[in-house]
């Protein structure tokens, strides 16, 4: 389906990162892009492996509020966390946690994550440049931030990749990247 598929479509996939069941209802109860909620589960995984996070048992209740919970990712930021940098470029490309929406921001949050390895903030980049949401489409640079996603095993990416080339009539291309998107888990 590439980028013909809708919202609805990729929430029913099932994801291969594991949620807290607090984490998965709360994305079920809210309206959250899938890619958003991606890069939420990664940054949810690091900050358990680190230790800033509590375990599913403890109570102690989260940041209710967006400044609380910003203030939370600004820390992780400025330490160059890739996964915390490619979220609040999303919070920033949404406008969300009080932030006002700001593509150019999100933008430059995706290529500093970029540039740290981030292949979430890879994707994002991939996916404004080829379809134009927010910027000047430039399909060139889009399918250069897919590919550096694809290479370091973003099935996503690679499938999009797949749906650029089936697109271009490529189609013997377009099924060794599906293939191997489905290899990876798409």
């Amino acid at each position: 389906k590439g980028y013909a598929e809708t919202g609805e479509d990729q929430r029913k996939r099932k994801s291969p990162c594991p949620m807290s069941n607090e984490a998965a209802a709360v994305a079920d109860s809210a309206n959250v892009e899938p890619a958003d909620l991606g890069v939420a589960q990664n940054l949810q995984q690091r900050l358990i492996a680190s230790g800033h996070e509590r375990p599913e048992d403890d109570r102690t209740p989260f940041p209710a509020d967006d400044p609380s919970r910003l203030a939370m990712i600004q820390k992780r930021v400025y330490k160059g966390d890739a996964d915390a940098i490619t979220y609040l470029g999303h919070k920033h490309y949404f406008g969300q946690l009080g932030l006002a929406k700001n593509v150019s921001r999100a933008i430059e949050l995706w290529t500093e994550a970029a540039e740290l390895g981030s292949l979430d903030a890879h994707y994002q980049l991939g996916h404004v440049y080829y379809t134009g949401v927010g910027v000047e489409v430039d399909r060139a640079r889009g399918i250069h931030h897919l590919q550096q996603s694809a290479m370091k095993g973003n099935a996503e990416s690679r499938h999009n990749l797949g749906a650029n080339e089936y697109d271009h009539g490529n189609y013997q291309l377009a099924v060794q990247h599906w293939m191997i998107s489905a290899k990876n888990g798409f």
